[in-house]
């Protein structure tokens, strides 16, 4: 990175959400609990579908890795933000904040295209059940969750490059509790009209783009899944619709922030908790509370748990 960068402005002050000493410690108290609430959901989601051979199937596979994705789309700006709550001067620096900004767009970016992914497997499973382990081998799988971190990756890099050497020389606040792209530029000293365009068409371009290809994809689904009346079609719906309210949650926040970013939304703080803390808590509740077979296994593994301590006992 350019060392000049970092001499002109060594780090940026965050000015995360409120003064009043109440306020945060309800703040630190909530978030807290959605926190540890969504590292043990997401973590107990991998850990039953590794332990339980009835889930070693592409459907399963595929979830345990939303569930490990969601486990960093949370600790990426979490754990620092419930820390700043308690500090007066709330800072990271230059090359913190790009590493952040590096990180929640690689991960996020290789979740939209998880969710595609998983949109792909429910439709071979609806549309073409009889040759479902045949196309979604293990192989296909692994490849595919290969290509998602791939593009991610690329994402975020491609993001990065254009803002890697802006200079900061002057304005160091971010009226946020994390970094991000459209804040970041916006404390640059130069012309970022540019830069701003690039943004949204990057990111903005990607999260409308992503949201399209798998709404079309859940209403093509859904016609198929219409026109049978089997028990098998009706857990097929049943998962569907798990995954079309996983979409919404995800998407939903992203479009907003990233299609409309520039000038920045009084809801973009609300937007931004949704993002880290609400939606990567919401998947496990979601997928274990519409799905018997998580449920049943869960139980299993809380059951054999329980055996396996009272035998050390």
């Amino acid at each position: 990175m350019n060392g000049r960068n970092q001499s002109m402005v060594p780090e940026f002050v965050l000015l995360g959400f409120t003064t009043s000493w109440g306020v945060q410690i309800l703040l630190f108290l909530v978030f807290a609990i959605f926190y540890v609430a969504n590292m043990l959901g997401n973590l107990l989601i991998v850990l039953t579908i590794i332990s339980d051979h009835h889930l070693h199937s592409p459907m399963y596979f595929l979830l345990a890795n939303l569930s490990f994705i969601d486990t960093g789309v949370s600790s990426i700006a979490t754990p620092k933000m419930i820390y700043d709550l308690f500090r007066k001067h709330r800072v990271i620096s230059l090359n913190g904040c790009i590493t952040q900004m590096f990180f929640i767009h690689t991960v996020g970016g290789t979740e939209m295209v998880l969710l595609i992914v998983m949109a792909y497997d429910r439709y071979i499973a609806i549309c073409k059940p009889l040759h479902y382990l045949t196309i979604m081998s293990l192989k296909m799988c692994i490849f595919l969750l290969v290509l998602a971190w791939t593009i991610g990756l690329i994402h975020s890099v491609a993001q990065l490059a254009f803002v890697v050497n802006l200079p900061f020389c002057g304005a160091n606040k971010m009226d946020s509790f994390y970094c991000d792209f459209p804040r970041f530029i916006k404390l640059a000293c130069t012309d970022t009209y540019t830069l701003e365009f690039l943004v949204t068409a990057n990111s903005g371009f990607i999260s409308m783009a992503t949201f399209f290809i798998l709404v079309v994809s859940y209403i093509f689904i859904l016609v198929t899944v219409r026109k049978h009346s089997s028990g098998a079609s009706s857990k097929a719906l049943s998962t569907l619709s798990a995954h079309i309210t996983v979409v919404v949650f995800f998407f939903g926040p992203c479009i907003i922030i990233y299609v409309w970013p520039f000038p920045t939304l009084p809801i973009d703080k609300f937007l931004a908790i949704f993002n880290v803390i609400i939606t990567p808590f919401m998947n496990p509740v979601i997928y274990t509370l519409r799905n018997k077979e998580m449920k049943v296994a869960m139980r299993r593994l809380i059951i054999k748990t329980f055996k396996f301590q009272k035998f050390f006992h």
